[in-house]
Formats: structure tokens, C-alpha cells, sequence
């Protein structure tokens, strides 16, 4: 019988999820089973990544290394080409670490894998692995095993356009939407979770596997674009319109069907099997623009590309990254969902990039400037912290992350458009990370208790040990003492692996690449949810 379940929440966060849980919303208690599990399991808020993003936190996820370590940082990464930038979408050949899935399948462990990002092409495990961000066109060939596809399809009621990334769909979105139209755009996403649960109870129930994983991202494209219809501080029932009633019904109607996902694969692994449930970072409401690349054209560390008009020159300025003159750009922000700064360095292809003997000195004095960034009308600050990358993701890769690591005081991320003023505030609220996620875990010797703030890279350790294994040496995180009762933790230790010295096993490379299509349909879902900009 299954012995772990793991199902990940996008986004999920206790500001969201509390009236849900303990009945304060106007709509009552919303989520009873999950109010049940923490009542009588252990929950804790749960830290994030340096930089709480979806790539790099799931990634941690799934191989218990940070990102220094695994080497995700955003969707995108980029190659500096000296008079250019070349961009490209990470995929799970990027990572440098094993995951989970990898480590527990070499020791005889079975799993199954569902709709986790950075998984394709899909790596060889003793089991079964369906990739999240994977168009419908494409998802024949990026499952693992290559038969898993006709099983899948053979599912009463299966659609893999209402599986995958509707791109089309996802491009209708904006930061603003009319209540009417957000309605409709909400009411047209409850199918997709309802699919994976499909695919996911069909396969616990066929195979057994000893690992059961699966995320589910509604919950954080809904509130991306809803934020203000779930924030309870912001939701008032009494002046809503009908339309934005209605998104609320169709918003609480989708939280309630999580929790009976979570309740029917939860009865399915039995009594003896633990359930986590975890998420990848929380989320908040976000209340300014804040044009990060225009305040460094500002400090003079950037210039942009000149358009001469052609048609050439208005794709290049719609460009979902930054357009810039590479030829006299010093520092600049390449992605929004980065809220990074790069800072380039001299070197034979980039002469007017900072000499190594000025870097520390430029970039000293670069975060005193990012910290001076204010709002004109209120005087606020809007930049509360900059992490060096030596202490936001330190590790073996950390010479690929960006050079400094931006926080704002709303957690917003920053946009990077040629676009005055430098900051402006939104009209209204849109839904953003915030680094607090969530931890729930039930089943035997689970302390009924809340616990302490835990850490995003705990989560591999508990699985591994909840499923048998010892937990591997090269894991950053560890098994929180208070998670279990202690007669049950003396029976059941934490055993720790020895190192290992082998190589990561390589995700396969004979696939086809993906297509040009391909990748332009991914870029224009992250323009959808807000991280590339129109």
C-alpha cells in the first residue's frame, strides 16, 4: 500500500485558507476535511525559497537542495552574449541534483509523479510521471513511461486541452479585469484540477506506488487574478457587484472541491499512509508597479535599445524581456518573475561591463540606491530588503543566480518595461507570492500540534523518511523533531544515507527538443500569469 501522499497547493496560503478552515468566512467552513487533518495532524507555516517562485521552490520540493545547489531560479534563464542576451525556458535538464522521485525509484521505492513544473523532458523513474507547463500537444511524449499516455486517455472523461495549459485562454489576461470577464475566465479553470484528480485517483488506485505526488496550481492562478475577491481584508459581500459574487461562489466552489480531492485520495492510501500537504510559497496582495529597469536607465547602469520604427523594432519593444542596449547596460533586471539584478563584469565580449576590481564597490553602492527607491505621492519605500547572491543561494550554482535578489515591500515582483514613473500605485490590488506557505501532515505518530516555521527543504527529508528511506546526506533540510509523537519517532528514527559520490542521473535527451511553438506557448503563459509583461 501507498505510504506517502504528498499533494502540493500552488500558492496555498493560511490568509486564504484559515476562514476556509475554521468557518469565519461568510460561506462557513469551506474546507472540512483539511480542517480536520490540522486539527488532529501538524501544521506550520512553511518558508519558501530566497526568492518565493514557483521554478526554484518546487524544484527544492522534489530534490531537498536549494537553489544554489539544484540550479533553478526562474522560468527563464538567459546566456550573456556580449552585444546580446539569448533567453530560453529552464527544463528538467537544468537541474543539477537527483530528485526524490529518482533516489527513491534507484532504491526499489515506486512512485508517481503529477504536474510537478521542470520535469520534462521527464527523468526515468520506477513508476510513472506526468509533467506540469506542458502544452496538450505535447504531452504524449513528455510522460514517463511512454505507454502512460494511453492509460492516461483511456480515463472516463479525459481532455487534454482541459488537462494542460489552455495558452490561448491564459493570454486573455491582464492585470485588471471587469468582474464579468474574471467570472467567466474563473469559471473556465475549475475543470483542469478536476482532471489531474482524475489521473491521480485512477493511478493510486491501479498502482499503489509507495511515493504518491501531486500538485495542483489552481489555487495560485486563481489567486493571481482574484486576489481581491479572497483577501479577507479586502472582501465585503455588502458592496460587491453581482459579477464579483458570483466569481466568489465560483472561487469558494473550487476551494471546496480541493478539499474533496484531498479527503477522496487521502481515504484512497488508507489509514496507514501519511498525507502532506504542502506549498510552494503563500501569497499576498501587491499594491504597486514598481519599474525596476527604469530606475536603474535612472542611476545610469542601463540604456535602452533605440526602436527605428520597422516592425523589427516593435517586436523587439514587445519583447517579453528586457530590450536593452547591451552595449552600454552595466546592470539591469532581465525577467519580472526574477526580481533580480544582473550586474555585468567586464570581460572580452562585455568591455563596458564593471571591472572585477570595482564590483564589490558597484554593487555596494547599487543596493544603497535600490534601498533609496520610494513612492513620489506617499514617500514609501518600496524596496525592503537585497539579498547578495552569496546569501540569498549560496551552494555550487550560485554563480548562475543573479547578483542581488530584490524584495518589496508588498512582496510584489517588479516590472521591467520602458515605462515612467519608476513606481506607480495599482488601482487595485493584484495577487502576489509572499514567502510564507504552508505545511499540514497527517497520519501515524503525527503529532496533533502546531508547530514551529519550518523550512521549504524540510519537505524532501519527511518524505523520504515517511516512505522508508534513509535520508540522503547531500539533503539540506531535516525532519523537525516536533513532527511526531516521540514513542513513535523512537520506533521509527531518521536514518541517515551516507554521501554519495555519483553523477546526477541525466533527464533523457533523445526526445525531440521542444518546438519553437512550444516554447512560445509557455512564454505566453507566463505573460498570462503575470510574469513576463505585455
Amino acid at each position: 500500500m501507498t505510504k506517502t501522499v504528498l499533494i502540493g497547493l500552488d500558492g496555498a496560503t493560511f490568509t486564504v485558507l484559515s476562514p476556509f478552515i475554521d468557518g469565519t468566512c461568510p460561506e462557513g467552513v469551506v474546507m472540512p476535511f483539511l480542517a480536520g487533518m490540522i486539527s488532529n495532524g501538524f501544521s506550520a507555516t512553511l518558508a519558501s525559497t530566497a526568492h518565493p517562485l514557483t521554478p526554484p521552490a518546487w524544484t527544492t520540493v522534489s530534490t531537498g537542495r536549494t537553489p544554489g545547489a539544484h540550479g533553478i531560479y526562474d522560468f527563464v534563464r538567459f546566456q550573456d552574449m556580449g552585444d546580446d542576451m539569448y533567453f530560453t525556458l529552464y527544463d528538467a535538464r537544468d537541474i543539477q541534483v537527483d530528485t526524490l522521485w529518482q533516489i527513491a525509484s534507484r532504491q526499489g521505492k515506486t512512485v508517481t509523479s503529477l504536474n510537478f513544473p521542470m520535469m520534462a523532458p521527464p527523468p526515468e523513474v520506477n513508476g510513472t510521471l506526468i509533467p506540469g507547463f506542458v502544452s496538450w500537444k505535447h504531452l504524449r511524449r513528455n510522460m514517463h513511461p511512454t505507454s502512460l499516455y494511453d492509460r492516461v486517455a483511456a480515463i472516463p472523461g479525459f481532455d487534454p486541452k482541459e488537462l494542460s495549459w489552455d495558452f490561448e485562454r491564459e493570454g486573455q489576461i491582464g492585470e485588471l479585469m471587469e468582474d464579468g470577464e474574471l467570472r467567466r475566465w474563473v469559471e473556465n479553470h475549475l475543470p483542469r484540477d478536476r482532471q489531474w484528480y482524475n489521473i491521480a485517483r485512477h493511478l493510486l488506485d491501479e498502482d499503489n506506488p509507495d511515493l504518491f505526488t501531486l500538485m495542483l496550481d489552481g489555487t495560485d492562478k486563481i489567486q493571481h487574478q482574484a486576489w481581491h475577491i479572497l483577501d479577507p481584508k479586502i472582501w465585503d459581500p455588502d458592496t460587491a457587484s453581482d459579477d464579483a459574487k458570483e466569481v466568489r461562489r465560483l472561487v469558494v466552489q473550487y476551494f471546496r472541491e480541493v478539499d474533496e480531492y484531498i479527503s477522496e485520495l487521502s481515504t484512497a492510501a488508507g489509514p496507514d499512509a501519511h498525507v502532506i500537504i504542502v506549498s510552494d510559497h503563500g501569497f499576498t496582495g501587491s499594491d504597486y508597479v514598481v519599474r525596476i529597469n527604469a530606475y536603474l536607465e535612472e542611476l545610469g547602469h542601463l540604456t535602452w535599445r533605440p526602436s527605428d520604427g520597422s516592425e523589427a523594432g516593435k517586436r523587439r519593444d514587445m519583447a517579453n524581456f528586457a530590450n536593452l542596449d547591451w552595449a552600454h547596460t552595466k546592470a539591469f533586471c532581465p525577467t519580472p518573475s526574477s526580481n533580480g539584478i544582473v550586474i555585468r563584469k567586464q570581460s572580452e565580449k562585455c568591455p563596458n561591463g564593471v571591472p572585477a576590481s570595482e564590483y564589490e564597490a558597484f554593487r555596494e553602492q547599487l543596493i544603497a540606491d535600490l534601498l533609496k527607491l520610494a513612492d513620489p505621492e506617499s514617500g514609501e519605500l518600496v524596496i525592503t530588503g537585497v539579498l547578495k547572491r552569496e546569501d540569498a543561494f549560496p551552494g555550487p550554482m550560485m554563480e548562475e543566480a543573479p547578483d542581488l535578489v530584490l524584495t518589496l515591500v508588498d512582496h510584489g515582483f517588479v516590472s521591467v518595461r520602458n515605462r515612467a514613473p519608476s513606481v506607480v500605485v495599482r488601482p487595485v490590488p493584484f495577487g502576489t507570492h509572499h514567502p510564507d506557505g504552508i505545511f499540514v501532515m497527517s497520519g501515524p505518530g503525527v503529532r496533533a500540534t502546531r508547530g514551529p516555521e519550518m523550512s521549504i527543504v524540510d519537505t524532501a527529508a519527511i518524505m523520504a523518511h515517511s516512505v522508508g528511506l534513509k535520508v540522503p546526506a547531500e539533503f539540506e533540510g531535516r525532519v523537525p523533531p516536533a513532527l511526531y509523537d516521540p514513542d513513535w519517532r523512537a520506533e521509527n528514527p531518521v536514518r541517515k544515507a551516507d554521501p554519495v559520490s555519483e553523477p546526477k542521473v541525466a533527464a533523457p535527451r533523445s526526445g525531440e527538443e521542444a518546438s519553437e511553438s512550444q516554447k512560445k506557448e509557455m512564454i505566453d503563459q507566463l505573460r498570462a500569469l503575470g510574469y513576463i509583461e505585455d
